[in-house]
């Protein structure tokens, strides 16, 4: 992988914490690998109930596909401070032998990495589009971007 982004955890204008960046980031350049526990999806339905019992506001569960999810939650790096924005500038980059996953299988694991859309300034907040389902009960999107949707969902 490439040399990693110098990047910046700090409090967050669109939603609690962020991740922010510390030196220009050029469009298209790999910025941070999403890491956590891999598990399968009927496990992260479990513990996404189990977290909200706890209180645990925020869960970090990215899903891969249809069979797996990372679980970044309690055992996860920066990448999941990385907020929503409707408008993002960055993305998880389509990439594998194939190009038809939102992966990079390296060694037989698989890899989530997020890559900036844009060229990205120092001081800038780093987002993507977290591409939620639509659904009934709305979560509120508090992003800014001029084109806001109004909710992650």
């Amino acid at each position: 992988m490439a040399r990693k982004k110098k990047l910046k955890f700090q409090r967050s204008k669109i939603h609690e914490w962020g991740l922010v960046a510390l030196e220009p980031i050029e469009a298209g350049d790999l910025v941070i690998e999403y890491v956590g526990e891999l598990i399968r999806r009927k496990v992260s339905d479990f513990r996404e109930k189990k977290y909200e019992a706890m209180g645990i506001g925020s869960s970090y569960l990215f899903r891969i596909d249809d069979d797996y999810v990372v679980d970044a939650t309690k055992h996860g790096g920066l990448a999941r401070f990385i907020n929503h924005c409707c408008e993002p500038n960055c993305l998880t980059k389509i990439i594998s032998p194939n190009c038809l996953t939102k992966i990079i299988s390296v060694e037989g694991q698989k890899k989530i990495v997020i890559y900036s859309k844009r060229a990205i300034a120092p001081g800038e907040e780093l987002t993507y589009d977290y591409k939620f389902p639509i659904e009934e009960n709305k979560i509120p999107c508090f992003c800014g971007a001029d084109r806001c949707r109004g909710s992650l969902n």
